[in-house]
């Protein structure tokens, strides 16, 4: 498996708790990464010798802004190319947003604002307009992500990275328990594939403040803490790879038959059906199946 860009997931917490998150992040989630953690998680990404992109996302990054910064320096000073994704809640204005990214000035290639009805209570809140002000202004390339409601019909579908423009809701992470029942079912029997994540080969992984390296969000291929990227990736077979195998063969509707999972009649989408057969088969795979916050049994709430 040749691994082009790491997205690290900097925290699970959030100043939000959006209904469609993949990873259930919100203010009282818990798992943020030290600087001692990324360094080691660059300098493995680095010996990789094929990592060109460096994410560093969330939950909201800007939550640990003295870590954040520290940390896209280090990986800048390495030569990857940083991008940062956040959903622009420090930008209050455009001068206090042009000194929250003044010190991102010529070392990150990609700012990517969150903007939509999950996040505010308008689709391109001014926080976001002077978020992208501001990177205009300092000459930071800057785009949107914007998730469309269930219910929009001519959203595009994505596979691996989010396109631009207004993209669909899967139904995964919080999505699965918030959003589903606002869409159309369909037999579980009819999803045979995985239509958004290349599961034989990813290009990108994402790596938890745990170590966790996820092929896709709650899917581990390994903790790079306790073995090496290069390992896990020189080491993947997705064929014989717990869960990952099945869903190559015919999707989470095989899943379910292989594993002989329980599950309702109807599903809003595959990342629906999945979602729920995983959450069946945790005791079977708890190292794959992992950490806890991707499945939302950490999230407290009031």
């Amino acid at each position: 498996m040749k691994i082009d860009g790491l997205h690290l997931l900097l925290t699970y917490e959030c100043n939000l708790q959006c209904d469609h998150c993949f990873v259930w992040g919100s203010p009282w989630q818990s798992g943020t990464m030290t600087l001692q953690n990324i360094a080691d998680i660059l300098r493995q990404g680095r010996d990789l010798g094929t990592v060109e992109w460096i994410y560093f996302e969330g939950g909201e990054s800007f939550l640990h802004y003295a870590v954040l910064q520290s940390a896209v320096k280090r990986a800048a000073d390495l030569g990857f190319q940083v991008g940062i994704v956040s959903n622009g809640y420090w930008a209050t204005d455009v001068d206090v947003a042009v000194t929250c990214l003044r010190p991102f000035a010529g070392l990150i290639q990609d700012l990517s604002i969150s903007s939509d009805l999950y996040h505010w209570n308008e689709k391109l809140r001014q926080q976001t307009k002077n978020a992208v002000a501001a990177a205009e202004q300092l000459g930071i390339p800057v785009e949107y992500i914007r998730i469309a409601q269930p219910e929009a019909a001519d959203a595009a579908s994505s596979i691996g990275q989010i396109p631009a423009g207004e993209s669909a809701v899967v139904f995964r992470g919080r999505a699965a328990e918030k959003l589903a029942a606002r869409v159309d079912h369909r037999p579980w029997e009819q999803f045979t594939e995985c239509p958004y994540e290349d599961l034989r080969e990813p290009g990108r992984v994402h790596v938890d403040p745990f170590g966790n390296v996820h092929i896709c969000q709650g899917i581990s291929l390994g903790n790079l803490f306790q073995r090496p990227l290069r390992d896990i990736a020189e080491s993947y077979d997705p064929d014989l790879f717990p869960v990952i195998g099945p869903l190559l063969k015919g999707g989470p509707a095989e899943l379910v038959r292989y594993y002989d999972l329980s599950c309702n009649q109807k599903y809003a989408d595959a990342c629906h059906l999945c979602c729920a057969a995983r959450s069946q088969m945790r005791d079977r795979f708890p190292d794959v199946l992992t950490p806890d916050q991707m499945y939302g049994v950490c999230n407290v709430t009031r």
